[in-house]
């Protein structure tokens, strides 16, 4: 099934940038392309920032109307109550933001985040109107224990499972053993595990759930090699971890279509 998918790039900058530095980072980074013509209807670029800068950038992107799109970087699967620093779906929805990421790698590792955590993480994100971009990934071990989409698939299926079809998701596919290592998956490889990704949506969301979900390459990613892994047919875009912190390679990346001619 033909879909015309926009591409989205999305910069996770983790714990970095204070909230006067996201106001100056998210207005350079629209001046910047702004004046390189960029056709934000044809690839979407989108920031997620720590929860502390949230409200500025808000602020900011509604003031100046720019046409950035903004997430957090995680959420609660509580909607309220005693949970000391946990932060619910419903106070993020409040700020007007678009997307939520969920199974981070990091999140998995050092928070001990399960599979079935970030099932009911994905569901609290639909409930409260949030757009999951939901990460999967293998670790160096598990590439070698279980080959290249097994662990992926594995998450995929579970995070998903009772999913409406017409679900509004993005799948990000981050192999653990290539964020910031300097060493991104070749396209072929992003390519493959996508297609297989691809493949859980349809059994799970239809042909028609799957051919409008957007699947995103993560890992190492920057504007020298992101015009390759968007010529794969089941790559819609990508979750960029350090190189978003740098305006100039940020920009050159969301802008791959004008620099390569893509």
């Amino acid at each position: 099934m033909a879909v015309n998918r926009t591409p989205l790039i999305a910069g996770n900058w983790k714990m970095n940038l204070d909230h006067l530095q996201a106001i100056a980072f998210v207005q350079k980074l629209a001046w910047n392309l702004a004046d390189a013509k960029h056709d934000f209807g044809a690839v979407e670029a989108a920031v997620f920032p720590p929860f502390t800068d949230l409200r500025s950038v808000q602020t900011l992107v509604q003031a100046d109307k720019l046409p950035i799109a903004y997430g957090a970087q995680d959420l609660s699967v509580h909607d309220s109550g005693a949970y000391t620093g946990e932060i619910s779906g419903a106070f993020i929805a409040q700020l007007d933001a678009k997307y939520v990421i969920i199974g981070h790698s990091e999140r998995r590792q050092y928070h001990g985040e399960t599979d079935e955590i970030v099932a009911a993480k994905v569901q609290a994100a639909v409930k409260h109107g949030l757009v999951p971009v939901l990460c999967v990934g293998e670790t160096a071990e598990d590439l070698e224990q279980y080959g290249p989409s097994a662990v992926p698939v594995g998450q995929l299926e579970t995070a998903i499972a009772g999913l409406p079809a017409d679900v509004d998701l993005v799948v990000a596919y981050e192999p653990v053993w290539a964020i910031g290592s300097g060493q991104a998956a070749t396209p072929e490889q992003a390519g493959s595990v996508a297609k297989a990704l691809r493949d859980v949506l349809v059994e799970s969301l239809g042909a028609e759930g799957a051919a409008a979900t957007r699947i995103l390459y993560g890992g190492s990613v920057k504007a020298a090699n992101i015009a390759a892994f968007m010529r794969e047919p089941d790559v819609d875009g990508a979750l960029v971890g350090g190189a978003s912190l740098d305006i100039d390679e940020f920009s050159a990346i969301i802008r791959y279509q004008k620099h390569v001619g893509v």
